[in-house]
């Protein structure tokens, strides 16, 4: 989804629109073969970075289905359908999740689909109806949008995206409707047919959603049901997810879980970390960790990153605090880059002026929320920011103008 991310901001020249309007496109004519190209290249060089860093390591891989025969082995099903046993004194199962499919939604792989049918589409649509405003149905949604896709967004809660500070939800929420994005929230989906080549979505409030096809994205499921857990006395929820500790271990202590499969934050940035804390722990190796202080990135468009505390989480317990901003088309990389949106926002501390959490919505959020990552992590203070030098014109300027409008705040109070 990131490569099909870029490839679309590329070639309908969505950066560049600030400057030469939206009607602005690299490639007038874009088609699905556009798009499936640089994704096929990007996943076969990443497939064989991979297997080549697996063979430097001298790590056995193999290939097939495996499934618990009990608490130290596994029966692997290899591509000629003959069958191995593998035994070991310790597991790792990080299988990861797939889209929730709900039995009551025709899914048919062409106009009624879910996040993996999506990238496989032999045609974009001119119209898409995204039921879920999750992280997943948001990025897919703002994806197509970018193509000039008419879409809506459907979904039964309240807000969109609610564990993301409210001010950078409105930022972005603003944003969606200016993109003529239109959001459907607090409804839910009565029934969803194929009428005359066109999906007709009714609404339990009476309302009907015609569209060229519709995009279910409201969860995922772990992969964990062809796996025989109870085989080695473990079990999964109902959504296949599987409980740990902080130790990733199971209820076998020598059986670990990672990645998806056990719940949030469910990122491959995080994933990557627990598998590296779950090897450790296996192998009885000290692995000093910082996985409470994760980065979270949403790769919608703009993007939405962050790191720390929000300001919810600040008055709950109890930590006084000042916000500072800046906002992208206030700074000189901003203006060159032609941005219309971006918003940097940090919270400080009031009484120690230490750096509690960095919110960002705009280009670059993923990359410029580690600045505020390391800061934190290092307890620093919002003085750093003010003292620092940065590189002129970047991006990473928004850090000092918002550490001054915080301290303008503060010095008044």
């Amino acid at each position: 989804s990131k490569t099909l991310r870029e490839t679309v901001l590329y070639l309908t020249g969505w950066r560049q629109r600030g400057f030469y309007g939206l009607s602005y496109k690299v490639k007038q004519d874009i088609t699905a073969e556009d798009l499936q190209h640089r994704l096929s290249q990007t996943l076969s060089h990443e497939v064989e970075i991979l297997e080549h860093q697996l063979n430097r390591n001298n790590v056995t891989h193999i290939t097939g289905s495996a499934r618990f025969k009990d608490e130290h082995s596994v029966i692997v099903r290899l591509p000629d359908q003959s069958e191995e046993v593998f035994t070991a004194k310790r597991f790792l199962i990080c299988v990861g999740t797939r889209p929730h499919r709900p039995e009551h939604i025709p899914f048919d792989g062409e106009s009624i689909i879910d996040s993996d049918d999506i990238l496989t589409l032999n045609r974009i649509p001119r119209s898409l109806l995204v039921v879920g405003a999750g992280v997943i149905g948001i990025e897919y949604a703002t994806i197509f949008n970018a193509l000039d896709t008419e879409v809506t967004i459907v979904d039964g809660k309240p807000t969109i995206l609610d564990f993301v500070d409210h001010e950078i939800i409105e930022e972005f929420t603003h944003h969606l409707r200016d993109s003529d994005v239109t959001l459907r929230l607090n409804e839910q989906i009565e029934t969803i047919e194929k009428r005359d080549g066109k999906v007709i979505t009714r609404l339990k409030t009476g309302k009907t959603i015609c569209a060229d096809t519709v995009l279910f994205a409201a969860g995922r499921q772990g992969v964990t049901s062809e796996l025989a857990l109870e085989n080695a006395g473990l079990k999964a929820d109902k959504r296949g997810r599987i409980q740990v500790n902080e130790r990733y271990q199971t209820e076998q202590s020598h059986i670990y879980a990672a990645g998806d499969v056990i719940g949030f934050p469910s990122l491959a940035s995080t994933s990557m970390e627990q598998g590296r804390v779950a090897a450790c722990d296996a192998f009885d190796t000290v692995c000093p960790s910082q996985t409470e202080l994760f980065p979270y990135g949403i790769y919608s468009v703009p993007e939405i990153s962050m790191v720390g505390l929000t300001e919810q989480q600040c008055r709950e317990q109890g930590i006084a605090y000042e916000v500072g901003t800046a906002r992208f088309r206030e700074i000189a990389r901003g203006q060159i880059m032609g941005l219309r949106e971006g918003k940097l926002k940090m919270l400080v501390s009031l009484n120690d002026r230490k750096l509690l959490g960095v919110h960002i919505v705009g280009e670059g959020a993923t990359e410029l929320v580690h600045i505020g990552q390391a800061v934190i992590a290092h307890g620093g203070r919002l003085d750093y920011f003010i003292e620092t030098v940065f590189n002129y014109p970047t991006l990473a300027e928004a850090y000092k103008v918002a550490a001054l409008d915080a301290w303008n705040r503060i010095s008044v109070e």
